[in-house]
C-alpha cells in the first residue's frame, strides 16, 4: 500500500540515456551564455572605459571624485593625482577614484 511498484526499464529508455543527460546539461550551458551577454561582457567593456579615461587624465582637467567631490586637477603623478577642490585647497586621491571628467568649464 506504501511502496510503489518498480518496473523495468525498456530498451528504448536506454537508449535514450544519452541524449538525456545531453538535454539535461543544455539548459545550464544556455543560461551561461546569457549570463555572459547580460552581466559578464558589459561589466568587461565598463572596466576597459574607466582604464581609459583613467590613463588619459591630465593637468586642468575637470573630475568628479568618487566621494562626490568636484575639481580640477593640478598636479598629475604615476598614482595619485592633486585635484584642486577650492582656492588654494588641494587634495590627493588615487587615480582609479576619478568617477568622470567633466567638459572644459564646468567649474567656476
Amino acid at each position: 500500500m506504501f511502496i510503489s511498484n518498480a518496473y523495468a526499464q525498456s530498451a528504448d529508455a536506454a537508449a535514450a540515456g544519452p541524449m538525456g543527460t545531453l538535454g539535461s546539461l543544455l539548459p545550464l550551458v544556455l543560461m551561461f551564455v546569457v549570463l555572459y551577454f547580460i552581466m559578464i561582457r558589459p561589466q568587461m567593456k565598463r572596466q576597459k572605459e574607466h582604464k581609459a579615461m583613467v590613463d588619459a587624465l591630465a593637468k586642468g582637467d575637470e573630475v568628479v571624485v568618487a566621494g562626490g567631490l568636484l575639481g580640477r586637477i593640478a598636479k598629475v603623478s604615476e598614482s595619485v593625482l592633486h585635484v584642486e577642490v577650492a582656492k588654494d585647497v588641494e587634495i590627493q586621491v588615487q587615480r582609479a577614484s576619478v568617477v568622470q571628467v567633466l567638459p572644459k568649464g564646468t567649474l567656476k
